[in-house]
């Protein structure tokens, strides 16, 4: 899911990747609802928050909305930052696990102090917040990274207006067959289902374990990067075990023609 960067990635992969973040962005997001009253998987809504505490003259308030968009922004900034320069010193498989290792600390952080020390201010549930959509913003920025644009999981607003569009093709014919139409649909429909049944489950989960939730996503997050831990694994012992069989098979070689030149000199000197 994280190897693979761009044009160099499969359906499947992006399949894959897709169904595991919108699933965890979807936790998310219901989560912050019931806890703070706020929506943090996506900023729209607070474009326009921002601009009605304009009206109202609440400066403060407009200056604490204005910094949980920032907060996104330099997630999804930070995301892409690491990827493109990581590549170089770290390896792509690093540069883009560490986004999700960010995200799974900033989770951390919002579920344990909200079990220790939280006291419901609202300075505590505005910072909680921005830092869940810094998460966010971390999270949105990884997939559209290395998917070429092709996953977005934290929001579903241009998700809908691109599904819809893509099944309004289907009506002609002649994309009916269209391979790259029907992977589309079948990518985007999978985001959607996994964002609301994240949602659905974490609503059902608060009420039994509560902010414990939150680490149940962390969970899911760190069977993202394990997944492609263990898929490189697994290549790095095959790429080695078949190394090794061709040497092998290499000095077996060696060795019988050395035999049969062994063999050709012998006769050659008793004649």
């Amino acid at each position: 899911m994280l190897r693979k960067y761009s044009t160099h990635r499969t359906h499947d992969d992006n399949l894959k990747l897709g169904a595991l973040t919108a699933f965890s962005a979807g936790m998310v997001n219901v989560i912050s609802v019931i806890v703070f009253f706020a929506f943090t998987s996506n900023i729209t809504g607070h474009y326009a928050v921002f601009a009605q505490e304009l009206a109202k003259g609440n400066w403060f308030q407009a200056a604490i909305v204005i910094l949980w968009i920032i907060l996104f922004f330099f997630g999804s900034f930070t995301s892409n930052f690491v990827i493109i320069h990581g590549n170089k010193y770290i390896g792509r498989y690093l540069s883009h696990a560490i986004p999700i290792i960010l995200e799974i600390i900033c989770l951390l952080v919002v579920g344990i102090y909200l079990q220790g020390f939280y006291t419901e201010s609202l300075q505590e549930t505005e910072f909680l917040v921005g830092l869940l959509l810094f998460a966010m913003g971390l999270q949105n920025g990884l997939t559209a990274s290395i998917s070429n644009s092709a996953v977005k999981t934290t929001h579903l607003t241009g998700l809908t207006t691109d599904l819809a569009i893509a099944l309004s093709m289907m009506t002609k014919k002649h994309y009916r067959k269209d391979e790259k139409v029907i992977e589309k649909i079948q990518l985007l429909s999978s985001i959607m289902f996994f964002y609301v049944l994240g949602g659905v489950i974490t609503g059902v989960l608060y009420n039994t374990i509560q902010n414990y939730t939150f680490y149940i996503v962390c969970f899911f997050l760190t069977i993202i990067i394990l997944y492609d831990y263990y898929k490189l694994t697994v290549l790095k012992y095959n790429h080695k075990k078949l190394f090794s069989l061709r040497q092998e098979a290499r000095e077996s070689k060696n060795n019988i023609q050395e035999e049969q030149n062994n063999n050709i000199t012998e006769k050659n000197t008793c004649y």
